[in-house]
């Protein structure tokens, strides 16, 4: 068993929206997480990623649902199919407040829904929280 977050695999952003990179690399930045960031900008974009990168298999994914072309719903119907992917931790951050979204994901397995906030204090907060699950949380090979 192996801590997530403590290995050298590399955390995959999938997000559209350029300042909520930014944010996310500062925050990542800011906790001292060591992980390699790798960036997708929507769910083809993320699958392209995983298809080339197998043998470094993100150790978590953090997923926006409202992007171009392949939204993170569509994103998340197709790794959860394969069995190489199903397993990876996902969680979303996003602004959609939608009920819907929240209902969807969760029955595709997200390990946890979370709503962007505004203010960067509070980015923080959340993004130590995800920090605090992972470091805690084990996988094996």
């Amino acid at each position: 068993m192996k801590n997530m977050l403590d290995s050298n695999r590399p955390i995959l952003l999938v997000e559209d929206d350029e300042v909520d990179v930014m944010t996310v690399k500062r925050a990542v930045k800011h906790l001292s997480i060591s992980n390699p960031l790798h960036h997708a900008g929507d769910g083809e974009e993320a699958l392209e990623y995983l298809e080339a990168n197998q043998d470094k298999i993100p150790s978590i994914i953090i997923l926006d649902i409202n992007m171009p072309r392949m939204n993170g719903i569509e994103f998340l119907k197709i790794i959860k199919e394969d069995t190489r992917f199903k397993r990876i931790p996902v969680v979303v951050l996003t602004t959609s407040k939608e009920q819907q979204d929240r209902y969807e994901t969760f029955n595709l397995s997200v390990a946890g829904y979370m709503l962007k906030p505004v203010d960067y204090d509070q980015f923080i907060e959340i993004m130590d929280t995800i920090k605090k699950y992972w470091s805690l949380s084990e996988f094996s090979d």
